[in-house]
């Protein structure tokens, strides 16, 4: 489950830099959807792999719509 939850975060990581980098008028939706996850110390707080897909699904989908409104 680590495993998972490393290549997860490590996809996050790539999205919010795309995001950062290409896309800097979205930054203001990194931290609104940063509220999904864990609240709390490193040590106490608790990553589930599911609340981690979820905020990966939606900065794509963030990412996606934008591009398709303003790209295409």
């Amino acid at each position: 489950m680590m495993k998972e939850s490393q290549k997860i975060l490590t996809e996050i990581s790539a999205v919010t830099r795309d995001i950062e980098d290409n896309y800097p008028e979205l930054q203001k939706h990194l931290d609104e959807t940063r509220s999904t996850l864990p609240q709390g110390s490193n040590d106490s707080a608790n990553l589930d792999t599911a609340d981690l897909e979820n905020y990966l699904n939606e900065l794509i989908s963030i990412r996606d719509k934008y591009k398709e409104e303003h790209y295409y």
